[in-house]
């Protein structure tokens, strides 16, 4: 094909069975120079094409036309142009050309970031996730970017959504790091501390050749959310880390875990001048404010503490033992720490005494019924899920090529002991 016209044609002839679409992704791919070399005037042509029909085509050139410099005047139109594909498009035609459609959905992210209006990318990118992805399990090149636009937006709950996914399938390593990075920090930001350490984890612990600055970035997260939601925090890596991750994240992060240490004397004194002495480096990194719940997080541990030794307690004593301000800062913290149920406890307004209680549930109601039998149907689905990971890996050539090169060549152990002496 040497004209964009019977490129167009070809477009308007195949887009129909499976079998003719895999032959225009064929010619396609053929034309795509002469696409990119035409791509000033191809604008006139998407008209002819339906993008819920001719997806494919549309995708090609929608991203030839696209793949020029863009001003900042031209922006908002391009926006709506994308907006509009993704919304329309069909899902199993842009699966045939995944890199062109992560390619496209790219440069509308650029583009709302450029015009500071990530809002404007967030549903389009949702959409173009759920398209692209085959299944709810496999890790896209779009999950990131996505994740990006809701963080930029602050749409945290939004954001929510994929991170419920369990995710068993991944591509390229450097969208791995990002989407839990990125999951973190907007766990982070919905206060949801216990996931936003496993995503955070996740990165810290993943096999790395060589350390990267978002495993650096995810680690000194990883400590801040570890003393806010734990209280405490463990500078010694699980086995199965990389050697990279344990021989160097530490050394980026001496701040972290010297707070870390400040943190576990529990003395509020020595914790505020470790982050007085580190304020910079914690504002450079754009940590200040998750250092600032740690703070927060060590005065509930050690109003924590007080319901181990006291059935009642005063709200000076309180102030007092936990170093605030007087009963009324210490009336609120023990009043947030009940409404989000890290405390059972009681105000008596009028002597200002506090009374500390056991744990109210009883484990066995409906609700905790149903909540024990859907952890555990989940987690049996996990071990079968494992299970047949684990049956595929023993099976796979590479893996079964890189273990024996690894294994001596002769292991006397696989040998039976031969009798020296033979008595006939």
């Amino acid at each position: 094909m040497d004209t964009v016209e019977a490129v167009v044609t070809q477009i308007q002839g195949l887009s129909g069975g499976s079998g003719d679409v895999s032959l225009l992704h064929t010619l396609l791919r053929q034309a795509d120079d002469l696409l990119h070399t035409e791509s000033t005037r191809l604008a006139p042509f998407l008209d002819q094409l339906d993008p819920s029909i001719h997806s494919l085509g549309y995708l090609y050139l929608l991203e030839a036309c696209t793949s020029t410099p863009i001003l900042k005047e031209q922006a908002n139109q391009l926006v709506v142009s994308i907006a509009s594909f993704i919304n329309n498009c069909a899902a199993e035609q842009i699966r045939l050309a995944p890199d062109k459609f992560v390619i496209l959905c790219k440069r509308l992210k650029d583009q709302v970031i450029l015009l500071e209006a990530p809002m404007r990318g967030v549903a389009p990118m949702l959409t173009a996730v759920r398209k692209l992805q085959s299944s709810s399990e496999l890790l896209t090149a779009l999950h990131p970017e996505f994740l990006l636009l809701c963080l930029l937006a602050k749409c945290y709950k939004t954001g929510l959504r994929i991170l419920e996914d369990d995710i068993f399938e991944v591509d390229q390593p450097r969208d791995f790091f990002l989407y839990c990075y990125y999951g973190g920090m907007i766990c982070i930001g919905q206060k949801r501390f216990r996931k936003a350490l496993e995503l955070l984890h996740n990165v810290v612990t993943a096999p790395m050749s060589t350390v990267n600055a978002i495993a650096v970035e995810a680690y000194k997260k990883y400590g801040l959310v570890s003393l806010i939601h734990n209280g405490q925090f463990s500078a010694t890596f699980p086995k199965y880390a990389s050697s990279v991750a344990q021989r160097n994240l530490k050394n980026f992060s001496q701040p972290y875990l010297d707070l870390a240490n400040s943190y576990s004397s529990g003395k509020i004194s020595e914790l505020e001048k470790c982050i007085q002495t580190n304020r910079e480096k914690f504002e450079a990194d754009k940590n200040l404010g998750l250092v600032k719940q740690v703070v927060s997080s060590m005065y509930k541990r050690n109003i924590q503490r007080l319901t181990q030794t006291y059935l009642t307690l005063s709200l000076q004593d309180i102030a007092s033992t936990v170093q605030l301000n007087g009963p009324k800062e210490a009336e609120m913290h023990v009043l947030q720490m009940i409404q989000d149920g890290e405390i059972f406890a009681t105000i008596n307004q009028k002597d200002g005494m506090v009374s500390f209680q056991e744990d109210p549930e009883q484990y066995k109601t409906c609700e905790m019924i149903e909540h024990v039998d859907s952890s555990i149907q989940r987690i049996m689905a996990l071990s079968k899920k494992l299970t047949v990971m684990d049956e595929l890996l023993s099976c796979d050539p590479l893996y079964l090529a890189k273990a024996g090169r690894e294994r001596q060549r002769f292991d006397f152990d696989d040998y039976d002991t031969v009798p020296q002496k033979f008595n006939i």
